[in-house]
């Protein structure tokens, strides 16, 4: 059931499956969540889910966005004001905090919050309760607090415009989004997603060649989950119905394939590394000790060869070698030792090759690993 509720976090990857663990974990308290991530990585998707897996899902979720409303009009915002609190004030006016009693409150872009307010927050977390603008009756509060941003909070702190004291009361369970270039394995479901939500509003959809979804996979997505929404929805208005191929993308989405795997990025500005077999194969027949020596003895070769666990002896050079295949060979089998000593772990995995977690990921897939 609880599976069912987070259906709205698209992926099956690694990184996701990670992300809805640690939603189902947190869930069953009323801990104070702080979603770290890029902008457009769907934050407030997670806060959402975090609140319907929760105890109090059938109370209000209240989202509010920290950096689109002016500091002077936010205190207002989360707390309310009485009558004549100030000039157009009226009537009296419940604040997000009250409209969220006993449900949520998610804090968007908590990093935008001027200081003044970053004070008066503290407060609530800490004894919960607060006042409404003008007036003198303390409100007790009862809410979930989700915070999210996308800013390094730690370097705000280091440069006076974040509190220390306040990220401690936030960051009591920290829930980091990845970035969509971290997970290409969950684009085609995306798409995917987007386009049955175009297709519930009556309107034909386009299919995605597969070269072009590869293209798509290899692309930096600098906008993330949001981007991929918007280039969703420009597919299907330019083709309803009909075939997108590669050559249909706009142009910077049209990434140049190399040998399946090396990868030139076309007008984008995250680069993605080009990396062959015979670089990561020639890395590990070169030993620290012995680069930049001459290996002249055959038996010195074959006992370098086989200090690598999972190598066996070198092949005889006489009968002919087929060097790409065996190259390939050495490279998988190093990427299953990696996988196996890390319990699977792809982050972990890819800092004992020394790789990019993007790239160990494509390689995973390109070799059918699991």
């Amino acid at each position: 059931m609880s599976q069912d509720l987070l259906s709205s976090l698209v992926g099956n990857g690694p990184a996701m499956q990670q992300v809805k663990k640690l939603i189902l974990q947190v869930a069953k308290t009323d801990a104070t969540v702080l979603i770290l991530g890029e902008s457009g990585t769907g934050k407030e998707v997670v806060a959402q889910a975090l609140h319907s897996v929760s105890a109090r899902a059938d109370k209000p979720f209240i989202p509010i966005n920290c950096g689109a409303i002016p500091g002077e009009l936010l205190e207002s915002e989360l707390f309310g004001h009485e009558k004549g609190a100030f000039t157009g004030a009226i009537t009296a006016r419940k604040g997000r905090f009250e409209m969220a009693e006993k449900g949520t409150i998610f804090l968007d872009e908590i990093g935008d919050m001027p200081l003044p307010m970053q004070v008066k927050l503290l407060r609530v977390l800490q004894e919960r309760i607060y006042e409404r603008v003008g007036g003198s009756k303390s409100l007790e509060c009862d809410v979930r607090v989700i915070a999210a941003t996308h800013r390094n909070l730690e370097d705000n702190i280091s440069e006076g415009k974040f509190r220390e004291d306040l990220f401690y009361r936030l960051n009591v369970f920290p829930i980091e989004m990845p970035a969509l270039r971290e997970r290409p394995e969950d684009i085609p479901d995306l798409f995917d997603f987007m386009f049955q939500k175009i297709k519930g509003m009556n309107r034909e959809i386009p299919i995605v060649s597969e070269k072009a979804m590869i293209a798509l996979q290899h692309y930096a997505w600098p906008g993330n989950v949001r981007e991929l929404g918007n280039l969703a929805e420009r597919l299907s208005i330019l083709f309803p119905g009909i075939s997108v191929d590669y050559e249909d993308l706009p142009e910077k989405y049209q990434v140049e394939l190399l040998d399946d795997a090396a990868l030139i990025k076309v007008d984008n500005s995250a680069l993605i590394e080009k990396e062959t077999a015979h670089e990561t194969s020639a890395s590990v027949l070169m030993g620290s000790d012995q680069q930049g020596q001459e290996l002249n003895d055959d038996s010195v070769v074959e006992s370098e060869v086989n200090s690598v666990n999972g190598f066996g002896p070198m092949p005889d050079l006489e009968t002919g070698l087929d060097l790409k295949s065996y190259l390939v060979e050495m490279e998988v089998q190093l990427i299953q030792k990696a996988l196996a000593q890390t319990d699977g772990n792809v982050s972990q995995a890819a800092k004992l090759l020394q790789t990019n977690r993007t790239t160990l990921v494509e390689k995973i897939r390109k070799f059918n690993l699991s």
